[in-house]
This record gives structure tokens, C-alpha cells and sequence, in this order.
């Protein structure tokens, strides 16, 4: 009965689910639904949270800022450098405290330098968001925020429930992807945040990876059979192709947080 539940939630996801590892920005704090503010720090490393696998070389973000209520405001000094440890590898990634005031969303949004890729001969670029809402006063979750790229949720990212579903729309320059790959991850490995590393033991024993695609409007929805932190990357959806002479996937990521049913 539990593996016919979860293979119909799977079976729900747009068009096609496929079993991939891929590249993450993160742009994680353990709970992205609080009842009041206060200081909270986000982890930013670049790395494979499925399987708590290598860790790219990150270099300062080109952007980094929050918006809330339609109000952006630079985050870039509250930048700072840290280590992160994998299963694999130890690298730089970034952190930044940042205090919250007042109720609603604050969509913090991560717009990294592209990062050189030697085994595909590529450059990376994840334009990424991440959500925390303070008071349960939504504000700004179901907006797009003008990047050139992003995935606009249609359920709250800090709402969602597992075993149920979550679902977006992929755009590029505000307009709809038809039929955009997207990878999605499953972050197996907990991050701690004192030691700046992912947790030896992983939730699940397989890889949770999938490769899905969005319908003809850029839709997608994708079935949640466990709780925690779920990220989305929608590939080569951006309008910029090209890096000092060579190829460029311009990618929108999200991530969510699915919570138990209670």
C-alpha cells in the first residue's frame, strides 16, 4: 500500500520523473515559517544536498538580497566566508545573519557568480530564492520577484505538506518555459549549522534525485512523500547563454520546506 502511495505521487509530477544528482546553490535556516523575528542565518555552499556529495568553490555572489512586501533591500555586506564539508570535500561557501522585523515573507534571493564547470565545460549560474514568513502572514510568496529567471511557486514554500504536492511555474524574463527540465533534490544530509558541515547519515539510503519537466505553460507539480527541505532547478531557463566564451546554464532554483501533516 505505501509503495502504491508513493509511486502515484510521483507518477503526478509533470510529464516525466527520472533519477539525476545535480547541482545546488543552497540558501538554507532550518525553519522557513516562524511565529515572531529575530536573527536568522542562512548557509550558502554549492554542493549536491541529495548525497551530501562534492563541494563547488564559490566566489563572492553578484547579488544577494531580500524582499519584502515588494521592497528590496541589499544584503551583500552581511556576506561572510565560511568553510563547508561534505561526505566528499571541503570548500568556500558564504553565510550572512540577517535580523527579521515585522510579519510577512522575506524572499531572500542569491544571484551567484557563474561557476566553471570542467567536466561539462560549462559555466553554472543558479538565480536562487529561498522564503522565511514571520506571523503567518503571507505577503509576497506567490510574486515574481524580476530576476531573469525564477521559479514562482503556486503553493506557500513554507507551507507545503508531505504527502502532498507542490507546484510552480518556470519563467525567464517573466514570461512562461514551456516544457523547462527540472532537477529536482531532496537535502538527505541535515545541515549543522555549527560545524558548517551536512550530517554523516542521510535520511534516506537511495539518492533522492529526480529530472522532471513543466507542461506546455511552464507549470509543474511534484509529489512531496517526506518532510524537509526540497529544492528545485530549473536548467538553462535564464536568457544569458554565454560566459567568456562558453556556454552558460543560466538556472532558477528554489527550495522548500515540506512540513509534517499534523
Amino acid at each position: 500500500m505505501k509503495k502504491t502511495f508513493l509511486a502515484s505521487l510521483f507518477a503526478f509530477t509533470a510529464l516525466s520523473t527520472v533519477p539525476a544528482s545535480a547541482h545546488f546553490l543552497l540558501v538554507y535556516t532550518p525553519e522557513t515559517a516562524l511565529e515572531k523575528g529575530g536573527e536568522i542565518t542562512l548557509k550558502m555552499p554549492f554542493t549536491h544536498p541529495a548525497e551530501s556529495g562534492h563541494v563547488m568553490e564559490m566566489v563572492e555572489p553578484e547579488e544577494f538580497f531580500v524582499i519584502k512586501k515588494g521592497k528590496k533591500t541589499d544584503l551583500k555586506d552581511k556576506l561572510s566566508v565560511i568553510d563547508w564539508t561534505s561526505a566528499e570535500n571541503t570548500n568556500t561557501a558564504y553565510e550572512a545573519t540577517v535580523r527579521l522585523k515585522g510579519l510577512g515573507d522575506n524572499v531572500f534571493v542569491v544571484q551567484p557568480a557563474p561557476y566553471f564547470e570542467g567536466s561539462e565545460d560549462i559555466y553554472i549560474q543558479q538565480i536562487t530564492k529561498s522564503y522565511v514568513n514571520v506571523g503567518e502572514l503571507p505577503t509576497d510568496w506567490d510574486q515574481p520577484q524580476g530576476l531573469k529567471t525564477e521559479i514562482v511557486p503556486l503553493i506557500a514554500p513554507y507551507a507545503a505538506v508531505a504527502g502532498s504536492t507542490f507546484s510552480g511555474v518556470v519563467l525567464s524574463e517573466g514570461e512562461p518555459v514551456p516544457y523547462a527540465e527540472i532537477e529536482v533534490e531532496y537535502m538527505n544530509f541535515e545541515p549543522n549549522l555549527e560545524t558548517n558541515s551536512f550530517a554523516k547519515d542521510g535520511a534516506w539510503e537511495s539518492t533522492p534525485a529526480f529530472s522532471i519537466r513543466a507542461d506546455a505553460a511552464g507549470a509543474f507539480t511534484f509529489g512531496l512523500p517526506k518532510a524537509g527541505h526540497w529544492g528545485f532547478a530549473a536548467l538553462g531557463t535564464g536568457p544569458d547563454t554565454e560566459f567568456e566564451g562558453k556556454e552558460l546554464s543560466q538556472d532558477a532554483v528554489i527550495w522548500i520546506q515540506a512540513n509534517e501533516l499534523k
